[in-house]
């Protein structure tokens, strides 16, 4: 990498000539206040936050865009500067909803931070404020553009990210508005759920649809049974709305805590992760060995499920059928768990908790009610559970681990690594080969199909079979990938796609980072280790080395896609109509 020496406040660095000011700056612990830069995703100097001197320049210029070169010289503290900053600042809060205090982002909020940050105490542009209708016809994602502040990173993460792009900046001037095509709420469009638009914000103008008043409700009322579950990512994630370091495991806290909010049960959804791999196995071997619609892509994602649907409807034959899996618990527990324990299934609450925003739109699928009632009743995402923790006055950090509840609480490792992308295919093929070829796996560890790259490939013995496998992680990456098979480029036998950027780890539902932490840390890495840290572990790493899910089996659904199982277990699929 070529490097060049500039000048930063009167202290003369070295850095790499493809840096921009800011990198420059951040290199050498230099603070430069950014609003709308989100890096590697939106990176577009329209806030002017970041604006810096430059010897040289006419004017002050954007330090995110702004790119290094040999002798430049930049000053990033001057009263101009500051100044600057701070009529820009205030310029952006004059035409907000400055209702802090009742702000689901209050405490984590960008903009909240850079007011106290340029001791911003009073706003001398007070003007007009457009009043806008909330949108919040969505199961998954409230609109609140009163609280927006037009910086653009939803609009680039939905478009270049994920590349749904069903919103945009409509109208012009001071009517702009980040809004879908002709007004139209989220739900009228193909906005897929997934939740990434959330992660974006930095202040309070999108948010996931707050469904905690359902589950009090629920748990308040003595005539409902109400069992909750949790899916694999929520055990590294969830710590860190309480202070702790990211990745840190929490799994017998979380369990802890859960009981004392009063649920009745608390389940693992790792157990249905690994049923899920006993039924998607089996019906990869089925269709490998009876010439079947290949490849089978897998189905745990609801965003990616409802992409595909809109999108690539042409696909919806290589899914998977199976449900995903706190939808199959959801089925379990209203006819297995309810026969067990004599309970009334209608008087069963599932509550699901959740790193996914997508998932509280497919709760709502009239196709996923296996017994009569919705598989699951209720899905919080992992922020929605840490505000219940903390409205209930529960020290989290104190708590005494627990174990998950017998019957649908034992999993194995492959079902803990169902939260990161490739974890879904390593999980599988981890079964698969032995179901394949009758031999014990001498090494479990598919490490081809782990990491963070887009697209990732394997190729994979069993037998006398050759199994060419692929791993696509976040919406943007599925699209390159399906365009190669569809174009003849790629074949493929098996394909994981995970609709988030860093599969469930990085879900629309999980803890929110700002655009300076993510310089400094990658959260589909840090929490993944802790994900692969907890597999080995694990006694069993094996989805069919699961006792329970022997049991199960053997008690009650007798063989994997079984009429029963697929009575309980499997869906379907349908097109979508596509708007944009």
């Amino acid at each position: 990498m070529d490097m060049v020496t500039i000048t930063i406040d009167g202290k003369e660095v070295k850095v790499p000539s493809n840096y921009t000011v800011l990198e420059a700056a951040r290199s050498v612990n230099i603070d430069i206040p950014t609003l709308c830069y989100l890096k590697g995703i939106n990176e577009i100097g329209a806030c002017r936050m970041c604006l810096v001197e430059v010897k040289g320049a006419r004017s002050l210029q954007a330090a995110c865009v702004y790119p290094v070169s040999d002798g430049l010289e930049v000053v990033t503290n001057s009263p101009a500067v500051r100044e600057a900053r701070k009529v820009n600042l205030e310029l952006i809060l004059s035409n907000h909803d400055r209702k802090c205090l009742t702000c689901v982002r209050n405490g984590n909020c960008e903009l909240q931070k850079l007011a106290e940050q340029l001791n911003v105490q009073e706003i001398r542009f007070d003007g007009e404020n457009i009043k806008r209708n909330i949108d919040n016809a969505s199961p998954s994602i409230v609109r609140d553009a009163n609280k927006c502040i037009l910086c653009r990173r939803c609009v680039s993460v939905c478009h270049d990210v994920q590349g749904v792009g069903v919103i945009s900046a409509t109208e012009r001037g001071f009517d702009t508005i980040i809004e879908p095509v002709f007004n139209k709420s989220l739900d009228e469009v193909p906005c897929v759920k997934c939740g990434q638009c959330i992660m974006a914000c930095p202040v309070g103008a999108l948010r996931e649809k707050d469904d905690i008043d359902k589950v009090w409700d629920a748990i308040n009322d003595p005539e409902l049974h109400v069992v909750v579950q949790t899916a694999p990512a929520i055990r590294v994630s969830l710590g860190e709305e309480f202070g702790l370091p990211m990745g840190t495991r929490v799994t017998g806290k979380m369990v802890s805590a859960l009981r004392k909010l009063g649920f009745d049960k608390v389940f693992d959804t790792d157990f249905a992760a690994d049923l899920t791999i006993m039924e998607e196995g089996t019906e990869l071997l089925d269709r490998l060995k009876n010439g079947g619609k290949l490849p089978l892509i897998t189905s745990c994602s609801p965003g990616w499920i409802k992409y595909c649907e809109h999108f690539h409807p042409d696909m919806l034959e290589n899914l998977s059928t199976c449900k995903s899996p706190h939808e199959m618990l959801g089925a379990l527990v209203k006819s297995y768990y309810a026969e067990k324990e004599g309970i009334d299934p209608s008087k069963i609450v599932v509550v699901s908790i959740m790193p996914c925003t997508a998932k509280k739109f497919e709760a709502q699928r009239p196709e996923l009610s296996a017994t009569g009632y919705p598989d699951v009743d209720i899905v919080l995402t992992t922020r929605e559970l840490a505000r219940m923790i903390k409205e209930a006055g529960i020290d989290f950090n104190t708590l005494e681990d627990e174990d998950f509840d017998d019957t649908l609480g034992i999993s194995t490792g492959a079902g803990v690594i169902f939260g990161a992308t490739g974890g879904v295919m390593e999980a599988a093929l981890r079964t698969v080969a032995e179901l394949a070829t009758g031999k014990e796996l001498k090494n479990i560890e598919y490490k081809n199909v782990r990491g963070i790259d887009g697209v990732k490939e394997t190729q994979v013995e069993m037998g006398d079979m050759k199994i060419n496998a692929a791993v696509a992680h976040g919406l943007g990456n599925a699209k390159k990938l399906l365009d190669k098979v569809k174009s003849g480029e790629k074949e493929y036998h098996f394909i994981e796609i995970m609709g988030c950027p860093g599969g469930c780890v990085t879900g629309g539902g999980q803890p929110i980072l700002s655009a300076k932490e993510l310089m400094d840390i990658d959260p589909k890495v840090e929490r993944a280790k802790a994900i692969y840290s907890e597999d080995e572990s694990l006694t069993f790493r094996k989805s069919h080395e699961n006792p329970q899910i022997k049991a199960l089996y053997e008690e009650f659904l007798k063989e994997p896609n079984s009429h029963k199982a697929h009575q309980l277990l499997h869906t379907h699929y349908k097109k979508r109509i596509k708007y944009c």
